[in-house]
């Protein structure tokens, strides 16, 4: 399954809206450190292990792609 995120890096809490799956999250966008929470409240919310989660594409984007085995 692929999905579409639109990222909120240092933000005040973190949450994944279901609507469109806006995922916050309290890192920096600094060295992949949001991308890495993005993976870990991905993983959590769909209850998969984060290295079932991969990003495709979107590294350096609020706009990103991931990919969910």
């Amino acid at each position: 399954m692929k999905i579409t995120v639109k990222a909120k890096p240092h933000s005040n809490q973190e949450k994944i809206e279901e609507n469109y799956f806006i995922v916050s999250v309290k890192e920096l966008p600094v060295k992949g450190a949001a991308n890495k929470a993005i993976i870990l409240a991905l993983a959590e919310y769909f209850e998969v292990p984060k290295s079932s989660i991969k990003l495709l594409s979107g590294f350096s984007s609020k706009n990103k792609t991931f990919e969910i085995t």
